[in-house]
């Protein structure tokens, strides 16, 4: 399809043009789809773009200059992203039927699920992913589901098969001079300029965590060549933390539980390198340009690694198992034993001297 017939079919009934875009995931799985976002504004720039994400997405979407709207996704039984709300369900529906969408994009997978979902929303066109023989509701607005490729590149074959222009695949984590302000209200040393490095021990899944004894190790070497330790992680993740910095000799900070997260964000940004398992924070520090190590556990690192891979280095052990979903792991946790402190290390010694040449 071309920009120009996709235009002709999206001429908008009554008033301005309303586009949707469904993809209600975790952080880095949205922020992989900025691109997307962006394409389609350059697109129709006088559009209305609304995104359809968790509920926690709407303060990201205020943020995005490519969104204008968002609404809260109560959850559906056949994906796993968290507990359907089963009360909110039909007013939710009444209410995507009532928005009447030009344009409806589905962008949250194969389509195995969400296609005869989103069918049932009332769009007047709807485009997104398909599997071989899969449903769709027009086969000509649904391309077929990439399944090699980074993220980010995957979900830019929709916009290539609707013929709109890309505009570039960074990442996009919009940061406010408040952010760096409450960040600084937070913790003091934030202002001093003192260097520091960030830990983050967590995951969503537990299979997907390193061992906190290792996390510690390495930041008791970065402590020893002279930068501040702070430990990131949620309010849940806030012992894991804890029990980072209690395995450490050196003195370190949790600041786990205590960040938003724009002043995560801003604490990102500020760090000399973040040191990661592979999660929401990968992306922050991908799209703010922080050099980051990522321990990947049980993930596609195909699909999952950043693309800038001098500056964003991703570990991990090749495993028969992977990609695994489990969230404790049956066998063993060898992607987890088998990547040692020392491989770890000699990648964030690498990092940082790439980090101080490039200052």
């Amino acid at each position: 399809m071309s920009m120009s017939s996709l235009h002709e079919l999206l001429r908008p009934v009554d008033g301005r043009l309303r586009i949707g875009v469904f993809r209600a995931l975790v952080l880095g799985d949205v922020l992989c789809a900025v691109p997307v976002l962006r394409a389609l504004r350059h697109a129709f720039p006088r559009a209305e773009l609304s995104l359809i994400g968790l509920p926690w997405a709407a303060e990201l979407a205020e943020r995005l200059p490519h969104v204008d709207r968002f609404f809260a996704f109560p959850g559906h039984p056949g994906l796993p992203e968290r507990a359907p709300d089963l009360a909110a369900w039909p007013g939710f529906v009444q209410r995507m039927q009532a928005e009447r969408f030009d344009l409806l994009l589905q962008l949250h997978g194969s389509g195995r699920i969400t296609n005869p979902m989103l069918a049932t929303w009332g769009a007047r066109h709807v485009a997104g992913f398909v599997e071989p023989a899969g449903y769709c509701a027009e086969p000509a607005l649904h391309a077929p589901w990439p399944t090699t490729g980074r993220e980010t590149e995957r979900l830019l074959t929709l916009i290539d098969h609707l013929g709109l222009p890309r505009q570039g695949n960074r990442l996009e984590f919009p940061l406010r001079p408040e952010d760096r302000e409450a960040l600084a209200a937070l913790w003091p040393g934030a202002r001093t300029r003192r260097s520091w490095v960030c830990l983050h021990p967590g995951a969503q899944l537990p299979s997907r965590r390193w061992l906190p004894e290792r996390f510690a190790a390495i930041g008791d070497q970065l402590a020893e060549a002279g930068h501040e330790v702070i430990v990131t992680g949620t309010a849940a993740e806030a012992p894991l933390a804890d029990a980072v910095c209690r395995a450490m000799r050196a003195p370190a900070r949790s600041l786990a539980g205590r960040t938003t997260l724009w002043t995560l964000g801003a604490l990102i940004e500020g760090a000399r390198l973040l040191v990661c398992n592979d999660t929401g924070a990968s992306h922050v520090a991908a799209a703010l340009g922080t050099p980051s190590v990522v321990v990947s556990l049980g993930a596609d690192v195909s699909r999952w690694a950043p693309a800038d891979g001098e500056r964003h280095r991703v570990l991990w052990q090749p495993m028969a198992c992977r990609p695994c979903g489990f969230a404790q792991c049956p066998t063993g946790h060898g992607c987890s034993t088998g990547l040692h402190v020392a491989d770890v290390a000699t990648a964030v010694a690498e990092s940082l001297k790439l980090f101080r040449a490039a200052a």
